[in-house]
């Protein structure tokens, strides 16, 4: 069968987007995932900016709204009477005096890269003219001091110590719920009660080796527990939960978002905010060249309760991509990545790099965030590799992922060496990349 046109790629990721709108907000996958989770959120409303800026405001507003009094944007937004699990019944969110009232949320948040969603949304509304542009700008000022608050509650409460490092609580504020980044440490994580698993994701996936574990299930749902326990308050939840990381990744999407919502400031006029975002950037960047090893050039987690650094080869090291800072290290990168250990690998069906390296003992092709290749993850590369001026990675990452989603499938993730769709199929942020790369304009370069 012949490939599809581009255009006969967009409609179909179109139509996706589509189908997966409950008119309120986009589920993540209407079966798997009928919620909506917050970075999924942001990758989505890229992808619905290239159809209507309106509906990609509706998207972000409805996050915004369940945005907690101290700034925190949890990690789920949930939908009303939709059967999940764990849903609000286990999280309770309603137990902290800082969770909204008038919607349920979880108790824990993702990687910041809405400030990402809404300098797109803005240069898609800006693209379209008219009432579009307009609301698009309006949205930009009406909520900037939301997406201010958000960062700033990320500085103060996950980086106390002026590290520019973020600390996680559980794998899923990473979106990576089951890298072998966090193995050592979920190991370490010994449940004294068990939760009854009601697990529904199993029921959507062909192979059950897809997915986490009960057993991790079990971790996971005791971090749950522990930080219930205390009312998700910021200070209390670090003196008794079990898992306490350092996530470089995260915190190289800290010093990039920072940077974007620094320009929005700027644009607003509010030079004051922009400078402090911009300061904020630059000691999250610094912080993630810290934890660079000077063996293999990657960028590495911390293990706070252990002060032990993790080896393991994943996307998650090659953190400085996003965030720059040292021109000599991204050249560095940029060849690695390049590297049979990475996209060159000769076994790959598409050059695009695997969540954790074919080469590493922890890689394992079908397993979540243990091997597939995401393209969520390939977009934000494109997109930061564009911005740091590294086109040539960038369009050959892009290249190959739209042959890789050529299938129509829209999958979750693939399989490295077969091509196939892993996961639940037409999975939203899947085909609002797909969108976003098909709307493709330059990046403004900046220095690294």
């Amino acid at each position: 069968m012949a490939a599809p046109t581009e255009s006969a790629l967009a409609a179909h990721a179109a139509y996706v987007l589509r189908g997966n709108d409950t008119g309120t907000l986009t589920t993540a996958a209407p079966k798997l995932y009928p919620h909506q989770w917050s970075w999924d959120a942001a990758f989505i409303t890229m992808g619905l900016s290239t159809l209507s800026v309106p509906r990609a405001v509706a998207e972000l507003d409805w996050l915004l709204a369940a945005q907690w009094s101290t700034g925190m944007l949890p990690h789920i937004v949930f939908a009303p009477d939709t059967d999940y699990f764990p849903g609000p019944d286990v999280w309770v969110s309603q137990c902290s005096e800082h969770a909204p009232k008038s919607v349920r949320t979880s108790g824990i948040c993702q990687p910041p890269v809405h400030a990402i969603a809404v300098q797109q949304v803005l240069a898609a509304g800006r693209r379209a003219g008219g009432t579009a542009r307009e609301e698009a700008e309006e949205f930009v000022a009406r909520t900037f001091d939301q997406w201010l608050a958000w960062h700033r509650w990320l500085d103060r409460v996950r980086d106390p110590h002026d590290r520019g490092l973020l600390e996680i609580h559980h794998g899923w504020e990473s979106g990576m719920d089951n890298s072998p980044r966090w193995d050592a440490a979920y190991a370490a994580v010994l449940p004294r009660e068990e939760t009854e698993l009601r697990r529904h994701d199993l029921a959507h996936v062909e192979d059950a080796a897809q997915r986490p574990t009960d057993a991790e299930y079990q971790r996971y749902l005791w971090l749950v527990r522990q930080m219930r326990e205390v009312g998700y308050d910021d200070e209390r939840v670090r003196d008794v939960v079990d898992f306490r990381m350092v996530d470089v990744f995260m915190s190289a999407i800290m010093a990039i978002a920072s940077d974007v919502l620094a320009e929005l400031g700027d644009e607003l006029g509010r030079s004051a905010e922009a400078a402090e975002l911009r300061e904020t950037a630059g000691r999250f960047r610094r912080g993630v060249l810290s934890t660079v090893s000077p063996e293999t050039g990657l960028a590495r987690d911390l293990n706070v309760l252990t002060g032990a650094w993790v080896q393991t080869e994943t996307i998650a090291g090659f953190a400085p991509l996003l965030s720059g800072g040292d021109d000599a290290l991204v050249e560095r990168q940029l060849a690695l990545l390049a590297s049979e250990r990475w996209c060159g690998h000769p076994e790959l069906k598409f050059a695009v790099p695997p969540s954790t390296s074919p080469r590493s003992a922890d890689f394992r092709p079908r397993s979540y965030w243990r091997g597939p290749q995401w393209p969520v993850v390939n977009w934000l590369l494109t997109w930061a590799l564009n911005r740091q001026g590294a086109t040539e990675l960038a369009e050959s990452i892009r290249g190959e992922s739209l042959r890789q989603l050529a299938d129509l499938a829209f999958g979750e993730y693939y399989e490295p060496f077969t091509g196939e769709a892993l996961g639940s199929r037409h999975q939203s942020w899947t085909a609002a990349v797909t969108l976003g790369w098909l709307s493709d304009e330059p990046a403004p370069e900046t220095h690294r």
